[in-house]
């Protein structure tokens, strides 16, 4: 039985806008909406996805039989201080799965990279390392996030980073992560998956170098583009961050780059191993 109907089954669907004041439509996914909006049953703020089962139903068909759990699963599965808080999920009336969320006040990371003011060194490094953390609860967690990019970081008015929308998430275990189409968004796709081969967590490790290089340098490492063919690039070296920062510590220079390593092998084996080689970094 897959969760969302073993969770809501005997409670059947609910009527999302009878248990929800709709405050704001935020924005549209490929296969998903979200929404801004009040529980009437608390009062409490929350974020509210529903996800148009038409056009996710195709991605999820890849994985029938292999007992792949849901997004709202996998997002009540993955916990912490720099993880977007899943608070409950199920099917609406309309037959489409649902996940509520906690409502995250501030601003999209890729906004404020796109906005090109420097951050100062010392944000910069709380970012990179803040990052760090949420994709490593998520891999602590047993799942690759897959889309590991600035567009699905919230910075909050306090400092903190967090990291959201799980909705190509899966387990970490290799038939999830077999050669097949190139899943993620083009600029911070890593080039197991642009060449189609047999992938694993680092292909997140590839996407948070790219980030975190961002992070430090406002620019990317490749020529930006929206299609594939600007991922086929990453085969290729990548500008030296050290050329965007000449004053950034060696340290965190040489752990950034090695997560831009074409080769899987020469990543670093996890986000904690990469958080060990900046730790002594201070501004």
């Amino acid at each position: 039985m897959g969760f969302l109907s073993g969770l809501f089954g005997g409670a059947g669907r609910v009527d999302l806008w009878k248990r929800f004041e709709r405050l704001r439509e935020s924005n549209s996914g490929t296969m998903s909406t979200f929404y801004k909006v009040r529980d009437t049953k608390t009062g409490e703020i929350r974020g509210l996805k529903v996800i148009d089962r038409a056009k996710s139903a195709p991605v999820e068909g890849r994985y029938k039989g292999l007992g792949k759990p849901d997004e709202g699963e996998i997002g009540l599965r993955i916990t912490g201080p720099n993880i977007g808080r899943t608070i409950e999920s199920g099917v609406s009336t309309d037959g489409d799965p649902f996940i509520v969320q906690e409502f995250i006040e501030g601003s999209l990371l890729h906004a404020v990279l796109s906005g090109k003011k420097p951050l100062p060194p010392a944000q910069r490094l709380d970012l990179v390392r803040q990052a760090a953390e949420a994709i490593a609860t998520v891999h602590k967690a047993g799942f690759v996030h897959r889309d590991v990019c600035p567009r699905n970081f919230m910075l909050r008015p306090d400092g903190r980073l967090v990291l959201f929308d799980f909705g190509l998430t899966v387990p970490d275990k290799p038939v999830f992560l077999q050669p097949g189409n190139r899943i993620g968004t083009p600029n911070y796709m890593a080039p197991e998956v642009v060449r189609r081969r047999q992938a694993d967590k680092r292909l997140d490790v590839f996407s948070f170098g790219i980030t975190a290089y961002e992070i430090c340098t406002l620019d990317s490492p490749w020529p930006r583009g929206s299609s594939g063919a600007a991922a086929l690039a990453h085969d290729s070296p990548p500008v030296d961050i050290r050329d965007r920062w000449p004053d950034i510590p060696e340290p965190l220079a040489k752990a950034i780059m090695s997560c831009l390593e074409a080769d899987p092998a020469r990543r670093p084996e996890s986000l904690e191993a990469f958080l060990a080689q900046i730790a002594a970094v201070r501004f």
